[in-house]
């Protein structure tokens, strides 16, 4: 069922919703109802032909003066909307501190630090914020005054609609709960609106370096910049092998019409959303690292033809099942003919979601170097441990307090806790490990080492 959108408007008229936004919210419900009357034909979709995907290992280290000019055309966003609910936080999720005392913002914050004394620059960090990031974010930065050039600038807030009459929720209802961030391809959007494209192009600046705030692993490379100077590549997205964690995420497909196209799990029908999952098929999947030329972005902008791909988020709010229109960063590949894709190290996809990653990248695993974090040598596999903690790790401050310290994981391949279970100080785990602790608190005392071991328990076992 969908509503008119003659009905929509005047909704949303009646609620004082700017004109700017409905008439950008009418071309968003448009491509939405185009979608719906010209679905995605499955049989159409193909894995990319392999010379579109460029060979990481195949670029070139640029010397450190052709560094320094690369980095004098440099910008870097970061996707800054979300909150950290995941975690049971309140606030940017950019916010949280994860590693020896340093939040995101604090080591994406370093990141460019350490690169602009090192090599004379001054890269600037964009930050696209939401409605409900952008006032604590701006009391965040003021600590970096002087260090940095940091621009900020707000996503749009779309209504919701309800899923029974693909109406808009009534804000005098739902208050805030009635609009949305409409997903990170509303950057396209909202970063030319902000006037910062226009400034960062009066400042000589060519390349803008996106990456969502959440992941570690996203860093300013060299020798990516280096290849995107000498091909003039205008638009480049990292993507790397899939795994079973990553099976939801979006992949690359070549179609009839585009020889590269983003594609994610909410536009595949349910039929074939098995097939989209397999590692067999589809072997790569998108990072959300993405690479854009500032001059190709303008000239495309002003011929106007971006339509992006409508993603449905479907949520429940205040029990009440909506619809949520969001479009996707990467969509834009297929804006230039040109547009390439690279297949990166994994160690550039390093996103904390929840507790589980938060574990890993607070453990021996990694280290801190220049705010980038770097694996450390000692792991004798290249992969990264399964980690799956329950419920009572599910909230930020529940985890933090059931682990006196990180244990030694750096020979451990999977771990699941199940219970209230209680980690001391000088642990070590190795192998497969799981802890299931079936009723009350399962303690584990200071220099526990366990290896390849189910341990279950109803009591507490020593003291912490």
């Amino acid at each position: 069922m969908t509503a008119d959108f003659k009905q929509i408007e005047q909704f949303l008229v009646a609620q004082q919703v700017r004109q700017n936004d409905i008439q950008l919210y009418r071309d968003l419900y448009s491509r939405f109802l185009k979608q719906k009357e010209q679905p995605l034909l499955w049989n159409e979709i193909q894995p990319p032909e392999e010379q579109r995907i460029l060979d990481y290992p195949n670029l070139n280290e640029p010397s450190s003066l052709q560094a320094q000019g690369l980095l004098k055309k440099l910008a870097v966003c970061r996707l800054n909307g979300g909150l950290g609910t995941s975690m049971g936080c309140v606030g940017p999720k950019s916010a949280i501190e994860v590693r020896d005392g340093a939040s995101f913002m604090d080591l994406a914050v370093t990141q460019i630090k350490v690169l602009n004394e090192k090599y004379q620059a001054r890269v600037p960090l964009v930050l696209m914020n939401s409605q409900n990031t952008e006032q604590d974010t701006k009391k965040i930065i003021q600590k970096y005054a002087g260090d940095l050039q940091i621009h900020t600038f707000k996503q749009n807030w779309l209504p919701r609609l309800r899923r029974d009459s693909f109406m808009p929720m009534a804000k005098a209802r739902f208050g805030e709960d009635s609009f949305y961030p409409p997903g990170h391809g509303d950057f396209y959007d909202s970063f030319p609106a902000s006037g910062i494209l226009d400034q960062l192009l009066q400042e000589g600046k060519e390349w803008i370096f996106i990456a969502n705030s959440d992941n570690l692993g996203a860093s300013i490379d060299l020798k990516i910049l280096a290849y995107l100077e000498q091909s003039k590549c205008p638009f480049l997205m990292e993507v790397t092998p899939k795994t079973r964690a990553d099976v939801k995420g979006g992949t690359l497909v070549q179609t009839p019409q585009n020889p590269l196209n983003l594609l994610e799990i909410a536009q595949v029908p349910k039929e074939h959303r098995e097939e989209f999952k397999s590692v067999l098929k589809f072997k790569i999947f998108n990072t959300n690292n993405i690479w854009i030329n500032l001059k190709a972005l303008k000239t495309r902008l002003e011929q106007g033809k971006v339509t992006r791909e409508v993603l449905t988020n479907s949520k429940t709010i205040q029990g009440f099942p909506v619809v949520q229109l969001e479009t996707a960063l990467g969509s834009a590949i297929n804006w230039w003919a040109d547009s390439k894709a690279i297949q990166v190290p994994r160690n550039r996809f390093l996103p904390v979601k929840k507790t589980d990653d938060l574990l890993l990248v607070q453990s021996n695993l990694f280290e801190i170097m220049d705010g980038v974090l770097v694996r450390h040598p000692g792991r004798q596999f290249s992969n990264l441990p399964l980690i799956r903690l329950g419920d009572c790790f599910r909230d930020y401050a529940a985890y933090q307090e059931r682990f006196e310290q990180i244990p030694d994981l750096l020979d451990l391949d999977l771990l699941t806790v199940v219970g209230d279970v209680w980690f001391g100080r000088e642990m070590e785990l190795k192998g497969n490990v799981i802890l299931v602790s079936q009723q009350g608190k399962l303690h584990l005392p200071r220099g526990t080492r366990l290896e390849n071991q189910v341990l279950t328990g109803n009591i507490e076992i020593g003291e912490l």
